[in-house]
Formats: C-alpha cells, sequence, structure tokens
C-alpha cells in the first residue's frame, strides 16, 4: 500500500493524483479552520487573564498554550488519526527515534513572552513535514487578525481570519508574493526577545535601511507578503517555531537557509528538534554568504 496524504481536508490512501497542490490547499484550509478555533481559545485566556509558569527550560507556558494545544491536537487526531503530531507542549520523541517521514508540527502559541507582554505578536503555527520539508503551512496572529496559508511554491496567500467558514472559502483567499530586493538596502525584521550580538553584526553587515522587531512567526509571514525582505535568526529556535512560517514564506518565493548556505531542513530528531542558525529571505538571490 502507497503512502497516505491528506486529500479533500483528510488523509486517505492513493488517491488521485497522490500530493498534489490542490491536495495541499485543502490541507491548509482544515488546518486554517483548525488556527482559527485554538486562536479563539487563546484570546479567550488573553482578555480574561492568566498566570504564568516557568518550565523546566526556563521557557514561560500559560494556560493559553495548553488549551490551544488540547484543540489542535483533538482536531489533528479527527484530520489524520494515522500521521504523528509533534507539539511544543506534548514533548518529543527520544533523540535517538527517527523522524517519521510525514508528520505534524505544531506551535500552539509562539510568542508566549509577546502574549505576556500583550503587545499582540503572537502566532498559532501548524504545519505539515514530508521529508524533511514543510509542504504546507497554517500561521495565525489571532490578536491582530492576520491569517497565512502556504501550500506549495506559489501558493501562498493570506486569508479572511473572521470565521471558519470565511477562511475555509477558496475565492476569498489572497495571493502573496515576496519582493525582490531593491537598491538601497534591505527591510530587516528581527526577534523582538531573542536578538543578540550575532543578529546586530548580521544586519550591519547587509546594510539593512530599516530594522523592525516583531515577535513569534509572524516575522517570516511580514516577508512572505512584501513587508520586509529578511530575517537573521542567529539563536536557538525549535523546528515547532518555524516550520508553519517558514512553509509560507517558501511557497511566497523566499527560503530559509543555514549560515552555510544550505535549505533549513526539518526531522532532525538527533538534536532534540533544535534548529541551527538560519537567515529567512524574501528572494533567494539577496542572500549574501
Amino acid at each position: 500500500m502507497g503512502a497516505n496524504v491528506i486529500y479533500d481536508g483528510r488523509f486517505s490512501p492513493n488517491p488521485p493524483g497522490a500530493m498534489t497542490s490542490t491536495a495541499n490547499c485543502d490541507t491548509a484550509a482544515a488546518l486554517a479552520v483548525t488556527a482559527l478555533r485554538a486562536g479563539r481559545a487563546i484570546i479567550e485566556v488573553y482578555e480574561a487573564g492568566f498566570s504564568v509558569e516557568i518550565k523546566p527550560d526556563r521557557s514561560p507556558v500559560t494556560e493559553a498554550d495548553r488549551r490551544a494545544e488540547g484543540l489542535i491536537l483533538a482536531d489533528l487526531a479527527g484530520l489524520a488519526p494515522a500521521v504523528p503530531v509533534i507539539s511544543e507542549e506534548a514533548g518529543v520523541p527520544a533523540a535517538a527515534v527517527p523522524a517519521p517521514e510525514r508528520f505534524f508540527l505544531v506551535d500552539p502559541l509562539d510568542g508566549t513572552r509577546e502574549f505576556i507582554s500583550r503587545n499582540g505578536e503572537f502566532t498559532v503555527n501548524i504545519a505539515l513535514i514530508e521529508a524533511g520539508r514543510p509542504v504546507v503551512g497554517v500561521v495565525l496572529a489571532p490578536a491582530v487578525n492576520r491569517l497565512f496559508v502556504g501550500c506549495g511554491r506559489g501558493l501562498a496567500f493570506e486569508l479572511p481570519a473572521g470565521d471558519e467558514q470565511e477562511a475555509a472559502d477558496r475565492a476569498a483567499w489572497r495571493p502573496i508574493a515576496t519582493n525582490p530586493a531593491k537598491p538601497g538596502g534591505l527591510r530587516a525584521v528581527a526577534s523582538r526577545s531573542h536578538r543578540n550580538a550575532e543578529t546586530d553584526a548580521f544586519l550591519a553587515r547587509v546594510a539593512a535601511k530599516s530594522i523592525v522587531s516583531a515577535g513569534s512567526s509572524l516575522k517570516f509571514c511580514l516577508i512572505a507578503c512584501g513587508e520586509a525582505d529578511v530575517y537573521p535568526r542567529l539563536g536557538r529556535t525549535m523546528e515547532w517555531d518555524t516550520a508553519a512560517g517558514h512553509a509560507v514564506l517558501e511557497a511566497a518565493g523566499g527560503a530559509v537557509l543555514t549560515l552555510k548556505g544550505q535549505p533549513l531542513g526539518y526531522g532532525k530528531a538527533e538534536s532534540g528538534y533544535a534548529n541551527p542558525p538560519f537567515v529567512a529571505w524574501g528572494r533567494r538571490e539577496s542572500a549574501i554568504s
């Protein structure tokens, strides 16, 4: 029996055409609905007030993280029960266990520090990984009502973020694309909470004409829709932090490269699903060594 893929919003064996761009966008539509549901749960906590706990890795977690993750995991179990899910709060497999060929990566609340500081720059991230690549990604920024999906090269969209029915209506999807590099310097976006000296040195080297600080995977999406050109992340991140935004950016014409110029890959079980430093580019030809 062949591999299972998502088709018409569900996993089924050997659908016609196998994994096509249409099937990927069907998947993106289903995941966008899930992200909106999780986003509502997050906003309920955001508006009602919450306490903050500190996890063993010294990162913060709130009730919103847990509520959103529970909702997403339940939806994915119904959508694709045979496909493994790796999610921030649920933990990851032991490093000795190889990554699956196909799996979901979930960050139910990316940018918890932004959530705690109430600046609105937090996101829901859901991605589907195939053979080490993010082939479908959904990023929702619920506090600012922005919803992005990527489902293959040339298939990046900003969706209405109001309700599930509107978001699932393909006719309402607005195509987005990165901008070619313009003379006079790149527009950079950098981490609000994790900017370091290496990042500042990189930004000086590319002579960025403007630098905007932002939180979460929203940075990838700002590049994907042409509002910025480059995002260096020269500190530690985890795969669930980046996969969904990576899928959106790549679909919009961008690239996410390691400092060796290689595409950032996924399923790095040996590293505990940690990423190396990378740079996200609006256009690959803009990349410098």
